[in-house]
């Protein structure tokens, strides 16, 4: 043991001796006019507070060596644009670091413009209501592990669910009003183990070494991008490196994974990673219920095919496994853990997933515009099965599930800026195809029924849309209005584009040199999910399209202020009113579905139609201070109220009504490249439904369907308990010559909270693990209940190698 320990040492002192040698990085690019590609020579580039920098050649490139390996701060500049700074560039002596920069040309009066990869940007279409997060950030945020669907939860208005999920709820909308971007291709889904027809997943399956920063908008959302209600995240991804080949080496408590990139020509390059989970042999070996593998691959491919035409061909894909541990209970002998294990295995069902995203994005530069071509595919396959008491005969069959969601998509758009205006316009086309094969015992109106169909259909989707921005009054006032209008092919009522026009309009001025208002209104429609829209009854009728479902249509108003005391930092408060109209109602449990909740599974099969109402409302304030010198910081406050009708027409909340959300983060980077960061977290307790114990323990009702039924007359009338915690990251970088190290240590919940969910209902079972009858009812088993608890102390170590 004590030579272990002195072997440890010694080969962290030799790490550490080695890494103070003489070991520097490179930052090399490109600077070149954001509307016709054209390169920009004489370009001052400077690293803050250091005295290197760069100037542009003829061909607007630029090189800084010797740089010592760090986090810089980088600002390009030149007469007649305006400054960009692009903060927190990781410079390591692994690979060279590439950036394109965009220049945008100055216009009279205008004052200037920060564009940067990890502070938000004041953007025309949308001056409010966005944040942009670096991946710098993402990678040291505490709690993270370097999912980006946990880092966007320390983000104003944003708030989850207390379960092991990465579910997103923006402003108080549903985890499937969320839309995401990669490179300009829609991607259906970023998390593993994903719930059909809504979204989340315990596992982000993105990888954050291909990300140079994400756009995270939670409103006032461009005309070019639709079918969204909450949210909507653009992810810019790195381009491979075009001198040599190196990648990166990831091991954690989880999973590993590896990244490969380099130059497959003069003027192209790739960049592709496949990550693959180890969790199932840590479940089985801490004696849990259920075994989860996840694995997935990512790839981009850049293009410069010349000076006025770049092609992106980007892919993402994901296989997923659930199994049970059926052997967790041998050995067991407290009588507790052995039937809350049974319970869990009692309603989980095995579940198989896989899923892939591919596209292409061609874009052309001309004198005064650039326009994209964007084709892509993806494809969904998701089976689920269970067996009464997990014996795998066909009398005990309950589920049987098979689907699969197919969309082709076509999009072409231009944008033109000339004479301070900016004009975008487009359209697309989408082929869908849709099938689910579904078997099913369940309780309906308390009686137990089956549920039997396969169903298929094929529809077409088309969109239109155009956005026009200019600014006035010396460049202080600027103003953008927007429309778009979507339809599809799969009934009348949604086929008449007139029907979901989509109009938006924004407005900002600059009051002071650091203070700004601005204000934004917009009508929003999103497609029904597609297992609501191909649910189809015994005989094979579609239900849903015979109850006239149609388009979820939703209203924003959303106003802010933003102070920028200086260009580290930032101060934004912002008031928000979202009005749901045509929104599913579930015809079964006469509920809206946006009061079902989410969790693993599916979403929406079953009748409904489109007569729900909704709303929500609250407010946001946000402080941001980014790193400047040693010390970052950012704290959120969300208040928020979500409310959807019930079956007689009353508001009561919804499923995803928290009220109050706080993240505080702050960090602090050490000497010898040591980091330090915390996150705390607070979440208001989001409502829920109690149990019909009455009719759950029917006999004939629990033995189909083994967990209690929600008594929807107490629609939401219960609260789950408040759920806070603390994180700690500690972060160690050592850099070589050729490759570098960087280790961490990532503790969730460092003080051990739990909070308290909706108990779980059970029956009391005997010695042999069987119900027990109710001596007073001889048709009904004993209930008994036992606490739902969510949150314990996760500690997570890894190392990254780059080289």
């Amino acid at each position: 043991m004590k030579t272990n320990i002195k072997n440890f040492f010694f080969l962290l002192f030799v790490l550490t001796f080695q890494s103070v040698l003489s070991q520097t990085g490179t930052i090399t690019g490109r600077v070149f006019n954001e509307v016709n590609n054209e390169s920009i020579p004489f370009v001052n580039i400077v690293l803050d507070s250091t005295q290197m920098g760069d100037v542009s050649d003829d061909n607007g490139k630029f090189r800084i060596e010797n740089i010592k390996p760090g986090t810089y701060n980088l600002t390009a500049s030149f007469i007649g644009f305006t400054t960009v700074y692009i903060y927190e560039i990781q410079v390591g002596s692994a690979a060279t670091v590439d950036l394109d920069i965009a220049m945008k040309e100055e216009s009279a009066g205008l004052d200037e413009i920060v564009l940067n990869t990890n502070r938000i940007e004041k953007s025309e279409e949308s001056p409010l209501s966005k944040q942009t997060i670096g991946v710098t950030e993402i990678f040291r945020n505490p709690g993270g592990n370097r999912d980006i669907s946990r880092v966007v939860q320390i983000l104003p208005g944003v708030s989850t669910t207390l379960a092991f999920r990465n579910d997103l709820i923006v402003r108080g909308g549903a985890p499937n009003e969320n839309r995401f971007y990669l490179d300009g291709i829609e991607i259906p889904n970023i998390n593993h183990f994903a719930t059909q027809g809504s979204s989340g997943g315990p596992v982000g399956m993105i990888n954050v070494n291909f990300i140079r920063n994400v756009d995270f908008y939670s409103g006032a959302f461009p005309a070019n991008r639709g079918n969204t209600m909450s949210s909507l995240m653009e992810f810019e991804q790195i381009t491979g490196n075009r001198e040599k080949f190196g990648g990166t080496f990831m091991i954690g408590s989880s999973d590993i994974g590896l990244t490969l990139q380099g130059p497959t020509g003069k003027n192209s390059s790739f960049i592709l990673s496949a990550r693959r989970s180890y969790l199932q042999f840590l479940f089985e070996a801490l004696k849990l219920p259920f075994l989860p593998t996840y694995n997935d691959f990512q790839y981009k491919h850049f293009f410069e095919i010349d000076d006025k035409n770049q092609l992106i061909i980007t892919g993402i894909g994901a296989i997923d496994n659930f199994e049970l541990n059926q052997s967790v209970n041998d050995g067991e002998t407290d009588k507790e853990t052995i039937d809350r294990n049974n319970y869990i295995l009692g309603n989980l069902p095995v579940q198989e997933q896989w899923n892939y995203a591919i596209g292409a994005n061609w874009k052309h530069f001309s004198k005064n515009s650039f326009q994209n071509v964007v084709i892509s595919r993806n494809h969904l396959n998701n089976t689920a099965e269970k067996y009464k008491d997990n014996i795998e005969v066909p009398e005990n069959l309950q589920l049987d599930y098979e689907s699969e969601e197919i969309e082709t998509k076509l999009r072409v758009e231009s944008t033109k800026k000339k004479n301070g205006w900016t004009w975008n316009i487009g359209g697309g086309l989408q082929d869908v195809i849709y099938k689910n094969s579904t078997f099913r015992e369940q309780v309906v109106n308390g009686e137990v029924t089956l549920v039997n169909f396969d169903s298929e259909f094929n529809i077409q989707k088309f969109e239109l849309f155009t956005q026009v921005s200019r600014a006035f009054v010396n460049d202080r006032l600027t103003l953008s209005f927007g429309i778009r209008s979507d339809a599809n092919n799969y009934s009348d009522e949604m086929s008449n584009m007139l029907d979901q026009l989509s109009p938006r309009f924004s407005a900002s001025y600059q009051l002071t040199e650091k203070f700004a208002a601005s204000f934004n209104v917009g009508r929003y429609y999103q497609l029904p999910a597609y297992t609501v829209m191909g649910f189809r009854d015994n005989d094979g009728n579609l239900v849903n399209k015979e109850n006239e479902i149609t388009y979820i249509q939703s209203d924003h108003i959303v106003g802010g202020l933003e102070y920028n005391p200086t260009k580290f930092s930032k101060i934004t408060v912002e008031g928000f009113y979202k009005k749901y109209d045509n929104y599913p109602f579930l015809l079964n449990d006469s509920i809206s579905l946006a009061n079902l909740g989410g969790d693993f599974g599916v979403i929406g099969n079953e009748p409904a139609e489109s007569t729900s109402e909704g709303r929500s409302y609250g407010f946001e304030v946000f402080l941001q201070q980014k790193l400047s010198s040693s010390i970052y910081g950012l704290v959120s406050y969300t208040f928020v109220r979500s409310e959807f009708q019930d079956k007689n027409g009353d508001y009561v909340p919804s499923s995803w009504d928290n009220r109050h959300i706080l993240n505080v983060t702050a960090g602090k980077k050490f000497n010898k490249d040591w980091e330090l960061g915390i996150r705390f977290r607070y979440l208001g307790g989001a409502p829920y439904t109690p149990d019909d114990v009455e009719l759950s323990m029917r006999k004939e009702i629990w033995d189909v369907s083994g967990i209690g039924i929600p008594d929807y007359d107490l629609l939401n009338t219960e609260r789950n308990s408040i759920a806070h915690g603390l994180d700690v990251r500690i972060d160690k970088r050592w850099f070589f010559k050729k490759w570098s190290l960087n280790a961490y240590l990532d503790i969730q919940n460092i003080y051990n909270y739990e909070s308290v969910g909706k108990p779980f209902l059970d029956v009391v079972r005997d010695e042999n693990g069987d119900p027990v009858t109710d001596p007073n009812n001889p048709d009904s088993y004993l209930p008994r209940e036992f606490e739902n608890t969510a949150g314990t102390i996760l500690p997570s170590i890894g190392i990254m190698i780059d080289f």
